[in-house]
């Protein structure tokens, strides 16, 4: 066996240390949270392998009609997805309930394996195009108590701040455990995930999303979206409980910056013109039976309410009781790396129409205005400063 000679041993270094180094913790929106036993971390693993790298074809359950091939696809990088990716829901104008659901609802399966003609959108129907969300620090919030979600809701204003924030109040699934210290009301359980909170957990997120993203039929859901007949399992229940698990236990995204000078007058104004009144800085876990998401202040910016966005974010569509103009309010941690796994630039709001965080403020209506109207009076200096605050997070 040959030996390297002398010479070349500092030429080899030389080289490793021309090579590029890993990404910074801060600077990736993937990765597990810490704490995880050796155990756990086995588990994320598997539910990384089946989430980004398990790639479904007509062999192997895909379809017949369906969105995607893969979850990853939809979220590169467990970031928020990108136009090419957006989902298309429709069916339900009201809080009377999905009225398409023979036609196809709530979601267009837009594409289809050969010989079989995908979904087309029925005429008059009502629909919303909503973009693949961020994945990170899910679990985290799925380990909020009820009671602190609800203790923020004033439907009707009481206290006179303008802001009216309320759960999307839903019928559970039946497969989806209720979490630790749940409130029911009337018999109805606290959404918390999704564009408008209608989803209760991330078991059910995860069940859906096979079902009617990839077209893929699980024991949680045993229909085929295309023949809405009940077929036997394509996926196995390990595996979407393996997701799921991968899912509570991505980590937080991490704030950059946080001490720089601009960042800190930045969250002072962002509190001052009052934006922190739905996208709540702090929230506490409760008990999780992941040890690392349990009794945990986080930083996601955000109450998990519905609140009314006013016209402009208004598609005339909706999901459970909310309005077609409400919306839950989304989580900003993360912020400034979401072009990162959106082709280089923002896509921001529901459905990726807003291309900057400025154009996103603007679109503001509802109780969002008086923030909205605030931003756009600020002086140069503090406006460019709340934005240095939003691309840290």
């Amino acid at each position: 066996m040959r030996t390297l000679g002398p010479l070349m041993i500092p030429l080899l270094a030389g080289c490793a240390a021309m090579e590029p180094s890993a990404p910074a913790d801060h600077e990736l929106l993937d990765g597990p949270i810490a704490g995880l036993s050796s155990e756990e971390l086995l588990r994320f693993h598997r539910g990384d392998q089946a989430f980004n790298e398990e790639v479904f074809h007509a062999g192997n359950g895909l379809g017949p009609v369906f969105v995607a091939t893969s979850c990853g696809s939809c979220h590169v990088g467990d970031g928020p997805g990108h136009p090419f990716t957006t989902l298309t829901r429709f069916g339900q104008a009201d809080a009377n309930g999905n009225q398409y659901l023979d036609q196809g609802g709530p979601q267009l399966q837009h594409r289809a394996v050969p010989g079989v003609q995908p979904e087309s959108l029925p005429v008059d129907a009502p629909s919303a195009r909503f973009l693949p969300p961020l994945n990170t620090g899910l679990g985290f919030l799925d380990a909020v108590p009820d009671a602190e979600i609800l203790a923020w809701a004033d439907e009707f204003d009481a206290d006179g701040d303008g802001i009216s924030g309320r759960p999307n109040l839903l019928q559970r699934k039946t497969y989806s455990p209720l979490r630790a210290g749940s409130v029911e009301v009337d018999g109805l359980v606290v959404g918390r995930f999704g564009r408008k909170a209608s989803v209760y957990d991330l078991l059910q997120q995860t069940a859906s999303a096979y079902n009617q993203d990839i077209g893929v039929v699980s024991a949680f859901e045993p229909l085929d979206p295309y023949s809405q007949e009940p077929q036997d399992p394509e996926v196995a229940t390990t595996t979407v409980h393996d997701v799921v698990f991968y899912l509570r236990t991505l980590k937080a995204p991490v704030q950059r910056d946080a001490g720089r000078p601009a960042v800190v007058a930045g969250t002072a104004v962002f509190h001052a013109i009052g934006c922190g009144k739905c996208h709540r800085a702090d929230l506490t876990t409760g008990h999780s039976p992941i040890a690392a998401l349990a009794d945990r202040t986080i930083h996601p910016y955000t109450d998990l309410l519905l609140h009314h966005m006013g016209p402009d974010l208004d598609d005339g569509y909706t999901e459970g009781i909310a309005l077609p103009a409400e919306w839950r309010t989304p989580a900003l941690w993360g912020l400034g790396l979401f072009p990162a796994s959106q082709g280089g630039q923002y896509y921001l709001l529901h459905d990726g129409r807003a291309h900057s965080i400025e154009e996103a403020i603007g679109l503001h209506g509802g109780e969002g205005r008086p923030a909205r109207d605030a931003f756009h009076a600020l002086p140069p200096s503090d406006r460019e400063n709340l934005l240095t605050f939003l691309q840290s997070l």
